[in-house]
């Protein structure tokens, strides 16, 4: 027993506690969202979701589990509570996953450790075999700034820079809440190769290769992993940068991921594209929570937003449920990011883009429900929630 009184600890784009009650409600809410009356079949889909405690990947697995009664296996690496430390909020929306799942009787098995690792994957590999027999569709949302490469043990760490030329621009200063221009000196050969090596798409290679060798993918089986494109205005630190050129890397492996399981099963391979939200992850990239307060304030306006579990259940409803063909732009992309680069919503961002400055920038850019949506994401400032009451921090999760 450790019961606390949780107030959010935040510097910057970090925060580093979570609040167990509060994330259990957000993902209840996603649920709430998802679920649908399902029907009995002896098709019960099989899911291995990897990177499943948070954003896409938590979506991905209540959209499954929810709307089409799948059975799921989520792979994910988070902090457990530990005396006066909260867990994660990833380990609390998973310990909110597994009680929502036994409540209503569907199979769920997590497994916390490093995916990049061979005992990981090994450990998955197990469990498909002892409890699913195949998989029907994997899917990838593993986001990490650090991998340690499983065959050469090398410490790969991943940056956020432009490639070639300074990057030259406008961001937020979480901590000062102020509009500051930025300079960013470009990336070297070294870190270039290292962000590739983390975030690119070896390791989805490797578990797949790992998949098939031991006949666990069905047939017709599909493969989907996530990625993000984004407008001209986060370019340079995106798409062009070193993250954008490790998601080229990632959609190259899929297209050879395709060609492979077409031939071998039947089976396909999708990159999805999705729409910039607010994460941990994307706090951290200059000038994008500029942009996505920019961006939240019209979509809104034009109720266009979506949050991870809106853009989930539009996924497989739409182009990767059951007997689904989806419709793919030129790339052989699925273009979840349609309604974020719509032309009328990318000409009022950049309008407002242009503008924008330290005097006038909470009223071109919510910036507030940027702040609110920060702190949603660890179960803070949660509506129906008492703060002030004390809650019990040792939660646990049924793993293997």
């Amino acid at each position: 027993m450790s019961l606390q009184v949780i107030g959010p600890k935040i510097r910057g784009f970090i925060c580093t506690n979570a609040h167990p009650t509060g994330c259990l409600k957000n993902v209840q809410s996603q649920i709430d969202l998802a679920k649908k009356d399902i029907e009995s079949t002896e098709n019960t889909p099989n899911i291995l979701v990897i990177g499943a405690s948070t954003g896409y990947g938590l979506a991905s697995r209540i959209a499954l589990t929810w709307g089409y009664g799948a059975n799921t296996i989520g792979v994910f690496f988070e902090r457990p509570p530990s005396g006066n430390k909260t867990g994660s909020t990833g380990y609390y929306n998973s310990a909110a996953f597994h009680q929502m799942a036994a409540q209503d009787k569907f199979t769920a098995i997590s497994i916390n450790g490093d995916a990049f690792s061979d005992q990981i994957k090994q450990k998955t590999i197990d469990q498909i075999q002892e409890h699913f027999g195949q998989i029907d569709l994997v899917v990838y949302s593993l986001a990490s700034p650090r991998r340690i490469h499983p065959k050469t043990g090398v410490d790969h760490r991943s940056v956020l820079k432009p490639v070639g030329d300074p990057c030259i621009g406008k961001t937020i200063d979480l901590t000062n809440e102020n509009v500051t221009d930025i300079t960013i000196d470009p990336a070297t050969n070294e870190e270039i190769a290292d962000t590739i090596a983390v975030m690119g798409g070896e390791d989805l290679s490797f578990w797949v290769e790992l998949l098939l060798s031991e006949d666990l993918l069905a047939p017709r089986a599909n493969i989907v992993a996530y990625s993000y494109i984004g407008p001209q205005i986060t370019d340079q630190i995106y798409s062009s940068g070193t993250i954008g050129l490790a998601k080229a890397d990632l959609e190259q492996r899929i297209n050879a991921i395709d060609t492979r399981l077409l031939d071998q099963i039947n089976g396909r391979a999708y990159l999805s594209v999705n729409k910039a939200v607010v994460s941990q992850a994307s706090a951290a990239i200059p000038i994008v929570p500029l942009y996505i307060s920019i961006l939240y304030q019209i979509m809104d306006a034009k109720n266009l937003n979506e949050e991870p579990i809106d853009q989930m259940i539009r996924l497989f409803s739409e182009y990767l449920g059951p007997d689904l063909v989806p419709m793919v732009d030129e790339n052989r992309r699925i273009r979840m990011d349609d309604r974020e680069l719509r032309s009328d919503v990318v000409a009022e961002v950049n309008e407002k883009w242009s503008l924008v400055n330290n005097d006038n920038f909470h009223e071109l850019a919510d910036f507030e429900g940027y702040k609110k949506s920060f702190r949603n994401l660890f179960g803070f400032e949660i509506d129906d929630v008492d703060y002030g009451q004390p809650v019990e921090t040792e939660v646990t999760i049924p793993l293997v």
